[in-house]
């Protein structure tokens, strides 16, 4: 396998399927699948998931909610994601460990560094959930973080899209991909890859990105056996 540690990002939005709300537990399970797949195969998975097709905290803000209020609902929203995530993993066979950077006893572990790498390193998929914590930070900025601090080779952004393009594909017909990317160039064309708190973060700690379809069947391992699968952005 090309990578021996990655941290897989997931949108919360890509869990409804074609729903309009909520989780489609037919894509949750093509989702356990695959990451069943590449752990069986001794790649070592973190993952972090968003909470947007639960709950939003900047459409909260927008709406006149309290800002800080909203962002610690979408935290919780994120455990519920990680929750259904973890039960379709360990349907399948799969051992994990959800850790939260809020304490909540009864559901999950407390994110602890040493304690998510000997997760790690035991072969158990590790779900971190709460995001970072703290308000005004984007699960983005989350999944960066922890990839960081649990030394990943790779963060993984697996999208509806099948990479990185000059336009948004889904608006204009004349966008083209890129196979790779560096982040200067991210930078100077002003291209959307993730926040730019989290992307500042990856160019500083060098750490690689790799934006693809997780959509598609099959995607997740052929990146691990080394495929040229979506968007590589390097240094």
């Amino acid at each position: 396998m090309k990578y021996k540690r990655i941290l897989l990002k997931l949108s919360g939005e890509a869990l409804m399927g074609d729903k309009q709300f909520g989780i489609d537990h037919d894509r949750l399970s093509i989702y356990a699948s695959q990451i069943k797949e590449i752990s069986a195969a001794g790649v070592q998975v973190a993952i972090v998931i968003g909470g947007g097709n639960i709950f939003r905290g900047i459409q909260a803000a927008e709406g006149g909610m309290d800002r800080v209020q909203g962002d610690y609902m979408g935290m919780l929203a994120t455990v519920i994601n990680s929750m259904a995530l973890q039960s379709a993993l360990e349907s399948k066979g799969v051992q994990t460990r959800l850790q939260s950077a809020i304490k909540m006893e009864q559901i999950c572990e407390q994110f602890i560094r040493r304690r998510a790498v000997r997760h790690l390193e035991k072969g158990r998929v590790v779900i971190f959930g709460a995001g970072t914590g703290n308000p005004y930070f984007t699960t983005d900025t989350a999944a960066t973080l922890r990839a960081i601090e649990i030394e990943a080779d790779v963060i993984l952004k697996g999208t509806r899209v099948d990479g990185i393009y000059t336009a948004d594909p889904e608006k204009d017909p004349t966008a083209t991909k890129y196979d790779t990317i560096t982040f200067n160039e991210v930078y100077q064309k002003g291209l959307n890859v993730m926040d730019m708190t989290a992307f500042t973060l990856c160019n500083d700690n060098k750490l690689p990105i790799i934006v693809f379809d997780m959509n598609k069947d099959g995607n997740l391992k052929k990146l691990m056996s080394g495929e040229s699968i979506g968007t590589l952005v390097e240094f």
